[in-house]
């Protein structure tokens, strides 16, 4: 229809100019004379434009197959996803003699995954993907001498479903999590410290007795009221099954359990199952915020990376621990001044001699930002690790680093770390040193 329009348009205007000399009715004579010429109507028309519609349909029928074949492979419109990608390079020095661990420098990784889906607008589906090529017999993965990495992951170039719950909100001041990789730190009501740390010894204001946690399965309540007072409960248990059938976990390991006990190892919120129930209240404003918590621990909860080798020696495997919490911040980036957090965490454990029944641990933690170009950051921490206060030395660990981005979405950190009779040992001095580029997406 569109070329016989236009064709029409062109044959118009020479139509009327010949008509002046061309005699139509010998045109006409001409035409009834000829026999074999082809007749147009308006069915031919219509069968040349149906069959052009039916070849545009069955194109447009075949992009829509390809979009809904994309769209099924693809997040959902309430699904975000970020990443990270970590290069670690690094090396210890161990002042023990008698100290076999390698000081050769390393070079490790570390790749994340984080997906967040949300069904209702307010709740959210949490998981993370992580894999990694950290060892556990390099310097990265060692608790003992707090040279354990926040970047650390042992996964052996697997990916893994690192952590996964579910959080909604009841009513307009709580939140309630539950799930089956989740550690007790993301359900507090409120931030314990704001330090960012190189080492997973200073995260949390000392990740002690106190708020030391293990990712397995946990539920958790919070209350946060607006004028910033808030109060939280949540409990993380995993069940003891690396103890053989008749014999229970304690800060020592598996031992023979007793005639009374009749359970056995396995299940969840048991009388034998490692169980961390952490209760929290605390006040934050926007430039300062305090918290106090209490932890109870049973079985052998001993997920901790602020410690020496003999912090709870002697106790059946049960214990209390008490954390204080407190930072401040400075209303401008810039400044000499830097933020300050603080923890102290206070021990008592259960069936542990008199002597050595109560530990000690304290922190220091402060960030300086944008003091040389916009979004860097210096780090100074230092304190001592959980110790049994019948322990004859006093550890000392600390670390030192500063970050910077030579663009958005890449940091790179260079850092210095170690301590002094870091194990409860007199001597085990250590020194390490590390160079870490994160790479956000």
């Amino acid at each position: 229809m569109l070329v016989a329009s236009t064709a029409v348009g062109l044959i118009s205007p020479l139509a009327a100019q010949a008509s002046d000399t061309m005699n139509l009715e010998e045109m006409n004579n001409y035409t009834r004379s000829s026999s074999k010429v082809q007749r147009f109507d308006n069915k031919t028309f219509a069968n040349e434009i149906s069959e052009d519609l039916a070849i545009l349909k069955g194109r447009v029928d075949g992009l829509e197959a390809q979009q809904n074949e994309f769209e099924a492979g693809a997040f959902s419109e309430t699904t975000t996803m970020d990443g990270k990608a970590i290069f670690t390079l690094g090396a210890m020095d161990y002042s023990l003699a008698s100290e076999t661990k390698s000081e050769a420098a390393k070079a490790f990784y570390t790749y994340t995954m984080n997906l967040n889906t949300s069904f209702t607008g307010d709740d959210n589906l949490y998981v993370r993907i992580k894999t990694g090529n950290h060892s556990k017999s390099d310097f990265s993965y060692d608790k003992t001498y707090g040279s354990y990495l926040s970047s650390t992951n042992t996964n052996g170039d697997a990916l893994k479903v690192d952590k996964i719950w579910y959080q909604f909100p009841v009513g307009d001041n709580n939140t309630v999590w539950v799930g089956p990789r989740i550690e007790n730190y993301y359900m507090h009501g409120t931030t314990p410290s704001l330090y960012k740390p190189v080492t997973k010894q200073f995260t949390l204001g000392g990740n002690g007795e106190a708020y030391g946690a293990s990712t397995d399965t946990g539920a958790g309540w919070a209350f946060k009221a607006d004028n910033g007072f808030a109060i939280s409960s949540n409990i993380g248990t995993k069940s003891n099954s690396s103890c053989a059938t008749g014999t229970i976990a304690n800060q020592a390991g598996c031992v023979k359990k007793e005639s009374s006990n009749s359970y056995e190892n396995s299940g969840l919120l048991t009388n034998e199952t490692k169980t961390s129930w952490a209760t929290q209240v605390g006040y934050t404003q926007p430039n300062y915020s305090i918290s106090a918590l209490v932890n109870i621990k049973t079985n052998g909860w001993s997920d901790t990376y602020y410690h020496t080798a003999d912090h709870g020696k002697g106790g059946n495997g049960n214990f209390t621990s008490v954390g204080l919490r407190g930072w401040w911040r400075p209303g401008n980036a810039g400044t000499a001044t830097p933020s300050i957090s603080v923890g102290f965490d206070t021990t008592e454990y259960d069936g542990a001699p008199s002597s050595g029944s109560n530990s000690t641990a304290y922190f220091v933690g402060m960030n300086w930002t944008d003091m040389f170009q916009a979004d860097d950051k210096i780090g100074l921490a230092f304190g001592q690790p959980t110790t049994n206060e019948a322990e004859s030395v006093d550890p000392f660990a600390y670390e030192l680093y500063y970050s910077f981005k030579p663009n958005d979405s890449v940091t790179v950190t260079p850092a210095v770390f170690g301590g002094t009779d870091r194990t409860g040992t007199a001597g085990a001095d250590i020194f390490g040193a590390v160079l870490e580029t994160t790479f956000k997406f």
